[in-house]
């Protein structure tokens, strides 16, 4: 991406363009740019989850953005209670593959098999463990930045 600054106003391209019209006249087969101001727009390394880019701006020869902290709507409650939701439909996705084991037996007396009923609780118990690891969590950047496991049964 390059940018330049046209009457005081920083315009970005994907790229620089083959032809450019300004002041001067019409320029053609223009190369890199950099003759007529054309300058590479540099982005930095950023979390999405929780920061944005802002204010383009000229340093030194590149332009680059400022990272900002991203507004966060939601309470520090209303994230965990949402993350703690995402947790429980997970497990209960990974519940829901051995399911037939249990409503078997159930309703004919075929025992599960020991296996099963481990693996089952093994998740209940992680599921327990990562809600009061959610529930320890004090801030708003701290809740959004908690990444769930993958469960695998």
């Amino acid at each position: 991406m390059v940018a330049i600054l046209v009457n005081g106003e920083i315009k970005t391209f994907s790229r620089v363009p083959k032809t450019w019209s300004d002041e001067n006249g019409l320029h053609l087969n223009i190369g890199d740019g950099a003759s007529l101001g054309f300058k590479e727009v540099v982005q930095p390394a950023y979390d999405s989850r929780i920061e944005e880019l802002a204010n383009l701006h000229l340093d030194g020869d590149v332009y680059t953005y400022d990272v900002i902290d991203k507004p966060i709507k939601q309470t520090v409650a209303e994230l965990k209670e949402q993350k703690i939701s995402n947790l429980k439909h997970s497990i209960g996705s990974q519940l829901a593959k051995t399911d037939w084991y249990i409503i078997r037996e159930s309703d004919s007396g075929e025992a599960t098999p020991q296996s099963i009923k481990d693996e089952r609780a093994a998740l209940r118990t992680q599921s327990n463990d990562i809600e009061a690891q959610i529930n320890a969590l004090t801030t708003k950047k701290s809740v959004v930045l908690f990444d769930l496991p993958s469960f695998l049964i």
